[in-house]
């Protein structure tokens, strides 16, 4: 059995490709491990594929898959999670940042130490200010949220249990979740290492810091499919039920202030000509609007489809 599977998302890095599958041959040769590196190309513009190709044909650890077009980090981590099959998979970014020399202490952690996931934490930086203070209060905010004590969820080099990656479904913009996601599916145990962090040698960083506001979305996105993902009428039936009864009780007591002041003789405004009419018919709808999306979510869930969302072009040196 393969030991350790590198899974590597690629988006316009030709020029580190030769170096980090040397380096990560170099570690895994010297420390006697059987494994295999996997490419995913992410609708790369410049000559990645071309460089894939090349080392997967002078290396036979070395497996791609081309992507038709750009489909981002989540999607290509999913497709080389389904083709892995390394005892451990181990995921690293392709822009040399994240040092290959960390394999052998990850892959101890979890077939020693017992863990399911590794969170690599990139304690010292080499990044401008303006994307470390975002990440800091990034990291913060995810940790209040999720529960789980990891300085770095953006971190690209971790390590996870094979069973782990065959047993979770990342899309969108995921990926940074990971670690949330294996809890929430029974793999609890999860731990940190402080990795080491490189300068950037080639190229430039892929990402803004439109990604930090992006995160906190895909963080309340990801929450809340979490809770509602088998039972969205409890949450939808739930704000509908409040909006009914508001405009219910409001209706009824417009209509009780009407009869009663007519029993009197007093002089009542019609009830079509108060605001709280209006308010109370507003709520009746959004009451019922919730209830039919409810029904509706609970009849997309029951007949929910595997379909993945991506597209594959072309795979290299794959069995199966």
């Amino acid at each position: 059995m393969i030991q350790i599977s590198a899974v590597i998302p690629v988006f316009n890095e030709e020029e580190s490709l030769p170096e980090l599958t040397h380096w990560i041959s170099r570690v895994m040769n010297d420390n006697g491990f059987s494994y295999e590196i996997i490419f995913i190309n992410d609708g790369s513009t410049d000559g990645s594929w071309d460089e894939i190709q090349k080392l997967a044909s002078t290396n036979g650890n070395v497996k791609a898959i081309n992507f038709t077009r750009n489909y981002g980090k989540s999607a290509a981590l999913d497709a080389g999670f389904k083709k892995a099959q390394g005892k451990v998979v181990i995921t690293l970014d392709a822009d040399l940042q994240d040092s290959p020399d960390e394999i052998p202490g990850l892959y101890k952690m979890i077939t020693e130490d017992g863990l399911d996931v590794i969170s690599g934490w990139k304690k010292e930086r080499h990044d401008p200010i303006t994307k470390t203070v975002p990440s800091k209060f990034f990291n913060a905010v995810t940790r209040w949220i999720s529960g789980i004590k990891l300085h770095d969820f953006n971190c690209g080099l971790k390590a996870y249990k094979l069973k782990v990656v065959k047993n979770i479904q990342i899309y969108g913009e995921m990926h940074r979740y990971i670690p949330l996601l294996a809890k929430w599916n029974g793999f609890p145990k999860i731990g940190e290492k402080v990795v080491q962090h490189q300068a950037r040698k080639y190229g430039y960083s892929k990402f803004g810091i439109e990604r930090f506001l992006n995160g906190f979305l895909d963080l309340i996105s990801v929450s809340f499919v979490h809770r509602y993902k088998k039972k969205p009428m409890h949450f939808f039936g739930l704000l509908g039920t409040l909006s009914f009864l508001t405009g219910f009780v409001i209706t009824c007591w417009l209509i009780f202030e009407k009869v009663y002041g007519l029993s009197k003789g007093l002089k009542v405004r019609e009830i079509v000509d108060q605001p709280l009419f209006f308010l109370a018919l507003v709520a009746l709808i959004i009451g019922v609007q919730l209830f039919v999306t409810g029904f509706i979510a609970e009849l997309m869930t029951s007949n929910q489809s595997k379909e993945t969302e991506y597209k594959i072009d072309e795979e290299l040196n794959f069995d199966f």
